[in-house]
Parts: C-alpha cells; sequence; structure tokens
C-alpha cells in the first residue's frame, strides 16, 4: 500500500531530533551536554556509541540513566546502536540495546534489524535504503521511521516518499559533518603512530574530528576513529520547506562541541516561521566547525554549497574555522 503523495503531506508538523554523538568527548562534558538539551526546543534525542566500542566514557547503564533524564524533560530517547560491530562485546552491546524493553531503538546494521524481531525500531542511515524494495524490507521488519542516506538528494527522496510504505515515517539528515563510511582501520590513531588496541583514546582530542588536507592544502575530509567524515558541514536549513512539502517527519541535527544550543535554535525559528532561512544561514555559518556544503541535496558534488537560485557558491573550499590547524594523517 502507498503513502499519500507528496502533496497530501504539506501540513506535516516536523520534529526535531538530536543525533547520536560522533565523537568521543569526556564523561563530564557529555553529561553537561545532555543536561542543556533537556532545555533545547529538540523532540527526539538518539543516544549511544555508534562508531567505537573501545571508546568507554559512557557504557549502556549510562545512556539510560541519560535516557531517563531526557524523557522525565519531555523528550523522546532513541538508543542508536553500533555501525561496524567488530566482537562478542559488541554483539552483547546490541543484544542488550535491542531487549532493553524501555527505550525505541535505531537499528544501523542489518543485524540490528533482525536482533529487533519485529519489535518496532528506527531504520538508520546506514541501512543504505535506496530503492522501494528495501524500503519495504525493514517496514516489514518493524521499521516505523527510516533515515534517508547521506548521498541521496531530493529527487531521490521525492520517489521514496511517494512509494513508501504507509504508516511509516521519514527523517533527513539535515545539519553536521556527513559520516560517509567506517573502516576497521583506526585513522586518528594512526595519525599518531598508535596500533588500534593501544589507540590511547585520542579521538578524545579531537572533539569535532581531524580535519584532513590534500597535498594542495585543500579540506579534504574529516577522521573521526574507525569513521570518515565530510571536511564540509551539512546544512538543509534552505530546504526546510521542501522537506516539509515532500511529506518529512524529522530533521536530524548532529551534535558539535560548540554552539549547539544555537543551532538548534536556528532550526526551529525557521520552521516555527519566525525567521527567514537566509536569516538563519547567516547566523549559522559563524558557528559551524567549518564550511557549509548541500551538494548531495542537489543532486552536485557533495562539497558544493548551492544557494536559493542554484547559484553554487562553493567547490573546493578551505573549510577550517579560524584558529583550526589542519593536520595530515600521512
Amino acid at each position: 500500500m502507498r503513502a499519500a503523495p507528496p502533496s497530501a503531506h504539506k501540513e506535516t508538523v516536523m520534529k526535531i531530533a538530536l543525533g547520536p554523538l560522533q565523537y568521543y568527548w569526556p564523561r563530564v562534558t557529555t553529561l553537561e551536554f545532555y543536561a542543556a538539551v533537556c532545555d533545547w526546543p529538540v523532540d527526539i534525542v538518539y543516544l549511544g556509541e555508534t562508531v567505537c566500542s573501545r571508546r568507554h566514557e559512557l557504557r549502556l547503564p549510562d545512556w539510560i540513566e541519560v535516557a531517563d533524564m531526557l524523557a522525565e524533560a519531555g523528550k523522546t530517547p532513541v538508543l542508536s546502536t553500533q555501525v561496524l560491530l567488530e566482537s562478542g562485546n559488541d554483539l552483547n552491546t546490541l543484544r542488550k540495546i535491542s531487549e532493553n524493553g524501555r527505550y525505541a531503538v535505531e537499528a544501523n546494521d542489518m543485524g540490528a534489524v533482525h536482533r529487533m524481531q519485529g519489535r518496532p525500531f528506527v531504520g538508520g542511515p546506514f541501512l543504505n535504503v535506496y530503492s522501494k524494495p528495501t524500503l519495504d524490507v525493514i517496514a516489514g521488519q518493524g521499521a516505523v521511521r527510516w533515515v534517508m542516506p547521506l548521498e541521496m538528494g531530493r529527487a531521490g527522496l521525492a520517489q521514496l516518499q511517494q512509494d513508501r510504505p504507509a504508516g511509516l515515517q521519514t527523517e533527513v539528515f539535515a545539519y553536521g559533518r556527513m559520516p560517509l563510511a567506517f573502516s576497521a582501520r583506526c585513522f586518528t590513531a594512526r595519525n599518531r603512530n598508535f596500533p588500534k588496541d593501544n589507540c590511547q583514546y585520542v579521538c578524545m582530542d579531537h572533539p569535532d574530528g581531524l580535519l584532513l588536507e590534500t597535498k594542495e592544502s585543500q579540506a579534504f575530509l574529516t577522521i573521526n576513529g574507525i569513521q570518515t567524515q565530510s571536511a564540509l558541514v551539512y546544512t538543509l536549513i534552505h530546504a526546510l520547506d521542501e522537506l516539509r512539502g515532500l511529506g518529512v517527519d524529522v530533521v536530524r541535527l548532529s551534535p558539535q562541541s560548540q554552539h549547539m544550543d544555537q543551532v538548534v535554535a536556528a532550526f526551529r525559528a525557521v520552521l516555527d516561521g519566525a525567521e527567514t532561512a537566509d536569516e538563519a544561514h547567516r547566523k549559522l555559518v559563524p558557528l559551524m566547525p567549518a564550511g557549509p556544503c548541500n551538494g548531495y541535496w542537489h543532486g552536485r558534488a557533495g562539497l558544493d554549497m548551492v544557494l536559493p537560485g542554484e547559484v553554487v557558491v562553493s567547490q573546493a573550499p578551505d573549510a577550517r574555522a579560524p584558529g583550526v590547524k589542519a593536520r595530515s594523517a600521512a
């Protein structure tokens, strides 16, 4: 059964979700961050370690306590599963998350989908749902919401919104450095000449990841442990009306170490009609750890930034924020 076409969803009231923390922050910093989130205008908060199980400042019982705190503040917590599972301990944690019985789960690989055994879950962006048959599969497994893959543009989303199963919600990553790939190797440890199993937890030295440059000194990627991210910050602040028109239910904002409360406030203001997208964009750019991009949404190179009127304003920028020295991973 098909959902109603996008035109029938134009009155969708979009919610704001705070995505899972991609970086490794000290325990106190992390707990203080989520204590502050209690007062932010977000509806859904994803919690848990999705990148590397060696990151141990917070374990699952700690994340459950954070979820309890957020639930008391009126937020909807969701426990996210790790993307790349490498050990029996990782599988054990996955089992505990899938069977927690208290909070919703975001499944970030098909193993997690199968572990849910038909219980409702959110299909994360790393399931790589690009077609109706795949969407039908995860809906049949119990998905109540799916997250659009980062590389998908508006044309692809429009098609899947026409074809999505009835009752299945859609979430779109709308702000943050894009998580592009995962590897068994730890690039941050390699940058310091440490082996992965004795990494000294150097990810904690880079609260927004470590910028990687080409030999021509152009910003290329950001390394974050075993995860590779975009160098630039993806933003769909100008596309919120389009997303609403397409029937998108939730926009996801990915945490960064500074100014995240102001980022959330900017998106909330545009969704509520209190500010224009142009006004919010001008406020957002100085708050970003690097320059903005939105190329994938427009079917272009990911690092392009397309402003209203289809004006491309960047293709190969120096993305370093003031005061940030990029380092090579060579």
